[in-house]
């Protein structure tokens, strides 16, 4: 197996593990459950908008998802991760809450960069140049 073949499918397994999370994550806000709805009080976010919350993560999960959108699904999970540490940074939150979020946020970018070509060709990782010597 070559190694560009190799990089789509670890990225594929990363995409989908960010997926799962998120899917996860937003389950409880979806339905409403009492426990998150007091655990988003507790943080300062109203009851009457946990269900917005649910939502929004969801259509950003799905737009992440597909792979025509994929990039501005991307967008939109950074911006929603983003929101998130934002609320538990308000509320000097725990670490784990923030990083928590974060690195949700940087996998999605990574699953997405190694699964999608025209994307690494955006943004490459480029090595360091060796610098001539003074005087050489």
């Amino acid at each position: 197996m070559n190694a560009s073949k190799l990089l789509v499918i670890a990225g594929w397994v990363i995409t989908v593990a960010v997926i799962a999370f998120m899917l996860r994550d937003i389950s409880p806000d979806l339905q409403q459950a009492p426990w998150a709805v007091k655990a988003n009080a507790s943080l300062g976010v109203p009851g009457n908008v946990v269900l917005a919350i649910g939502i929004l993560g969801l259509v950003s999960t799905l737009v992440y998802a597909l792979p025509q959108t994929s990039t501005l699904g991307a967008i939109l999970l950074t911006g929603f991760l983003g929101g998130a540490i934002v609320i538990h940074l308000r509320v000097n939150g725990g670490i784990f809450d923030m990083g928590e979020n974060a690195l949700v946020g940087v996998l999605a970018w990574g699953g997405l960069w190694l699964r999608a070509p025209r994307l690494r060709a955006v943004l490459p990782i480029r090595r360091r140049q060796p610098t001539a010597m003074a005087g050489s």
